[in-house]
């Protein structure tokens, strides 16, 4: 059995045995992300993530930093992930791999975010480089792996979370997409297998649409240290609303 470390993200704590709600902010424009800003602070998330990929300037890096002061100023205490989802991964633009990552460079010495999420499919050696430059900088790394067309097999699961561990990771995120009751079950066998035997640190999974939705309510129990909610927008298929999920989650702890 492993010992899980904590991380630490101001004043939240992810941890195994206890799952963190994050809600995503989605805007096109900066007065858009504003006045949805505003409005998430009500929602009580433990973390807010920004969805980059949704604002119309998204590429623009001076934008985006002008955008991220904006909502770094709404929310206040609250920690802030800073995620560009990319088009391969099921996100909403078209981004190369250069402007990916000064974007993620930009954010992470920008002194505005707490997080950033890397997508685990790319270099090698620029995603070492980046998760150093943001560990210096203070901030945190969520590496991810969306799958939207299927749910691989257990092992392959396993593996895609060490190796981002291997990388560096301080959160190690995976979500797939069932096609069967069967493909729900592997994705919580996985992460109870991945928590109890390799884990080194938290971890976030969930099997996506609404045949995943049992995975994103029971992380506790299987080792997910973080769920997504939401408030009027989603940002991924399956996503429940934030009070909803809240009752759940309080009704199985």
């Amino acid at each position: 059995m492993t010992m899980t470390q904590t991380v630490r993200v101001k004043k939240i704590v992810f941890q195994a045995g206890q799952t963190r709600l994050c809600v995503p902010l989605t805007g096109r424009t900066r007065e858009e992300l504003q006045a949805r800003a505003q409005l998430l602070t009500s929602a009580q998330a433990d973390i807010i993530e920004w969805r980059v990929d949704h604002f119309i300037e998204g590429k623009d890096e001076k934008q985006v930093l002008l955008a991220l002061a904006d909502i770094r100023q709404q929310l206040g205490e609250t920690p802030l992930l800073f995620t560009f989802r990319s088009k391969k991964e099921g996100g909403e633009m078209d981004i190369s791999d250069d402007q990916y990552f000064a974007l993620n460079h930009a954010a992470a010495l920008s002194g505005l975010a707490d997080v950033i999420d890397i997508e685990l499919f790319n270099d090698e050696s620029r995603i070492r480089s980046l998760v150093s430059e943001a560990h210096n900088a203070g901030v945190k790394v969520i590496m991810s792996n969306h799958d939207f067309h299927q749910t691989p097999a257990k092992e392959e699961i396993i593996y895609r979370l060490r190796r981002m561990q291997d990388l560096g990771a301080d959160l190690p995120k995976i979500a797939v997409m069932p096609q069967t009751p069967q493909d729900v079950l592997t994705l919580l066998s996985a992460t109870l297998l991945m928590k109890e035997h390799y884990a080194t640190r938290p971890l976030i999974t969930m099997s996506m649409g609404k045949m995943g939705g049992v995975s994103r309510v029971t992380g506790r129990l299987f080792g997910s240290a973080m769920t997504f909610g939401t408030l009027g927008q989603s940002s991924a298929p399956g996503q429940i609303a934030v009070t909803q999920l809240r009752e759940m989650m309080e009704t199985l702890s």
